[in-house]
């Protein structure tokens, strides 16, 4: 075995049955890249794994929904969240695949090894709901009924997501099938379980404790509470078996004798994913001269395994999959699990169902022309990571962290250290003049070029802490003061001013001798965060890129005065970070970001309406106050689609005694040409409202069919069902 330290970092597989939303990115995937970008600069020899999860029931239940066969559905949504991935920079050494078939073998085998082992899995027989009209055991996500925890009424039979509660379908009040939609029967099948309740001892001691066997294998206060919190409450319940096989037609076979129609359970194949990753991985890279052993990244003494994950699947990585690793009885268990909470969007939980919901590859593409676009959203979730609670994604605070931070701080200290470089010193770092210059502390005295670069490099050691302790919000808060440190040092010591009266100051060269050595310190800082952003100012800079253990060189140079970049160095011309968002000259920007509100808005609209059904019927109005609504009849005689909307039309309405323009919310159903001609009923009398910048005067009456297709109150409709709009 190597004795190198190997670093495994993981991620949760994604199931391949939809495109993945920010709540997913800055769940699991943007911190775990931070981490694997961090160790990377610092030389660690770290592999980075996850994989499409393209097994399990809630592939096929997409599939039926879309009248596709499961392999169409996994190669759809894999290449979509794939390239969605690359797209914004998660950088990950392997990015696999379930059904491939070197996964399949390895999770069989890995099946067959702990069958080999003996004691670690029973064969029952149990009931199990069926759906009669399918003739189909069911899954646990091919049963919803009402949570017995929380009472939400969409609830799987395995999981609530609403409240996050675990389940089984029995639980379930009022269960029913997804497929035909009727109260499922239970029928007697035949499973394996595997016996995690025999394994509650010991992972009660490595989880309170970090212990195993006498031997300590990880610091408890390392860990979120949340998570140690998650995992006593299963813990002190009493772990139960758990069935490790289902009645599917989808999935890795039980390779068994009398095991037909069975499939390996989705939770216990999906986290082999990361070991056949490695594999594949290892298999990719390696060359007679320099082969690569995977093992040496899951069985070595030296291997040192992380997971990021959601909240969701804490105790299928901290409970089961150690479990599975221990019986086993030759893999590494995982030194941290630093699970974050829930991204919600504008105040509510992510909801693709709903349409709730700001898919990653939907911003690459409406954000195809923002520059920056990538680092942008990279800072926006970072700023805002659920670490320890839930966090809240806001359009508003979008912009507010952009130009206030990116823009006003970052990207404006970068844009005058180089603009003033060429302009002093024709793009040439200068030398170091002795003397001193205005630190940044504006009662101290002033200090020499070496204190103040020390002082960056202590800054450096605070955010290497923070990382290695999975606090990227107060990590990425590092950066940023060493920007401010940065433009503090320029502020305070005004180089502008005093080129006028005397060029040749020593506090002038200086001063821009220092802003240009933080300059390429924030270009190593910003690589884990913002990675677009470091290679842009590397090449700015003329430096090389970056390519490991750039950091503690970079924090050494500091410490000891030893230059960044030399004098007489020579940096590029002056190139914007960031383009501001709130720009006077260009609004396209601003403009972008209020069409991705006023979706919001409309869906927010939309779900009222929807919601309306299930309220109580408001107060009783009078006749009189009944008489007040003024309803006409009318012809649209012109129509077009409101621009940066996908959901509006602009209608002109003829009365026969007036034209009215109406905006209205039904492009997502009609298009403007075949609403041309057609009669409609006007609320005439409402005060005019402007939407998207026209005014509004009146609402035209819409009903919605047994399809949820939107049709027009009219008065053929009208009289048809005995009523006459008058």
């Amino acid at each position: 075995m190597n004795k190198t330290k190997k670093h495994t970092i993981t991620a949760a597989l994604p199931y391949a049955n939809g495109a993945l939303h920010l709540g997913h990115l800055a769940g699991a995937y943007l911190p775990a890249d931070i981490y694997a970008r961090f160790l990377r600069l610092q030389g660690k020899d770290v592999i980075f794994v996850c994989g499409s999860d393209e097994h399990g029931a809630a592939i096929t239940i997409r599939a039926k929904k879309e009248g596709k066969t499961p392999q169409e559905i996994i190669d759809k949504y894999h290449t979509i969240n794939k390239k969605s991935f690359e797209d914004l920079g998660i950088s990950f050494d392997m990015y696999h695949r379930t059904s491939d078939p070197l996964h399949h073998k390895t999770a069989q085998d890995f099946f067959l090894k702990l069958v080999e082992n003996g004691d670690e899995f029973e064969e029952k027989e149990s009931e199990q709901y069926f759906d009669e009209e399918y003739q189909q055991f069911l899954a646990d996500r091919y049963i919803i009924g009402t949570c017995p925890t929380c009472g939400h009424e969409e609830a799987y039979g395995d999981q609530c997501e609403s409240c996050g509660a675990t389940l089984s379908p029995m639980e379930l009040v009022n269960p029913r099938s997804t497929m035909s939609g009727k109260t499922p029967v239970l029928r007697t099948t035949k499973h394996w379980y595997f016996k995690l309740d025999k394994h509650g001892e010991w992972l009660k001691t490595w989880l309170q404790e970090g212990k195993k066997d006498g031997k300590q294998l990880h610091d408890p206060k390392d860990w979120k509470k949340h998570v140690l919190g998650q995992c006593s409450s299963w813990l002190e319940e009493g772990l139960l078996p758990r069935a490790i096989t289902r009645d599917l037609d989808w999935g890795i076979k039980v390779p068994l004798e009398g095991a037909d129609g069975k499939v390996l359970y989705v939770w216990f194949d999906a986290p082999i994913g990361y070991i056949s990753a490695t594999k594949q991985w290892a298999e990719d890279n390696s060359t007679d001269e320099m082969p690569i052993d995977w093992k040496d990244y899951w069985q070595g003494d030296n291997a040192e395994l992380t997971h990021f994950i959601g909240k969701d699947n804490i105790v299928f990585h901290c409970i089961v999959f150690p479990a599975m690793l221990s019986a086993h009885g030759d893999y590494v268990l995982p030194t941290n699990v630093p699970a974050n909470q829930f991204l919600n969007l504008e105040g509510k939980k992510f909801s693709k169902s709903k349409g709730w919901v700001i898919e990653q590859h939907q911003y690459l593409e409406e954000f195809k022309d923002f520059p920056n676009k990538e680092d942008a959203l990279r800072y926006a979730l970072i700023r805002t990571l659920p670490e320890t609670k839930d966090g809240d994604f806001k359009w508003d605070e979008f912009v507010a962290l952009h130009d206030n931070e990116l823009v006003a701080n970052l990207g404006n200290f970068i844009n005058r250290v180089v603009s003033l470089t060429h302009k002093y010193y024709d793009g040439r770092v200068p030398a170091v003049v002795e003397g001193m210059i205005q630190g940044m502390d504006e009662t101290a005295d002033a200090v020499t070029v070496d204190t103040i670069l020390q002082k960056v490099a202590h800054k450096m050691e605070e955010l290497e802490r923070y990382i290695l302790k999975f606090e990227f919000k107060n990590a990425i808060q590092t950066v940023m003061d060493i920007a401010s440190m940065g433009n503090i040092i320029l502020q305070r010591n005004e180089p502008w001013k005093l080129w006028k009266e005397s060029p040749d100051s020593p506090i002038v060269a200086n001063s821009m001798y220092v802003s240009l050595q933080i300059a390429a310190a924030l270009s190593v800082v910003t690589a884990p965060f913002l990675p677009f952003t470091s290679h842009k100012l590397r090449t700015l800079l003329s430096l090389k890129l970056l390519v490991g253990e750039d950091f503690g060189a970079t924090r050494e140079h500091l410490m000891t005065g030893k230059p960044l970049m030399p004098q007489g160095h020579i940096i590029n011309e002056p190139e914007l970070l960031f383009a501001k968002i709130n720009d006077r000259k260009d609004k396209s920007r601003l403009e972008l970001i209020e069409r991705q509100k006023v979706q919001l808005e409309e869906l927010k609209q939309q779900a009222a309406v929807a919601n309306k059904k299930a309220e109580p019927i408001k107060e009783i109005c009078t006749f009189d106050d009944f008489t007040k609504i003024d309803l006409r009849v009318g012809t649209i005689v012109a129509a077009q689609k409101v621009k940066k909307s996908k959901k509006l039309l602009q209608l002109t309405i003829d009365l026969g005694f007036e034209k009215r323009t109406v905006v209205s919310g039904i492009a997502l159903h009609y298009s403007a040409e075949e609403v041309i001609g057609q009669q409609v009923t006007l609320v005439a009398n409402l005060a005019p409202r402007k939407m998207m910048g026209i005014d509004s005067e009146g609402m035209v009456l819409m009903a919605e069919d047994k399809d949820g297709k939107l049709v027009f109150v009219n008065p053929a409709i009208a009289t048809s069902n005995g009523i006459t709009v008058q």
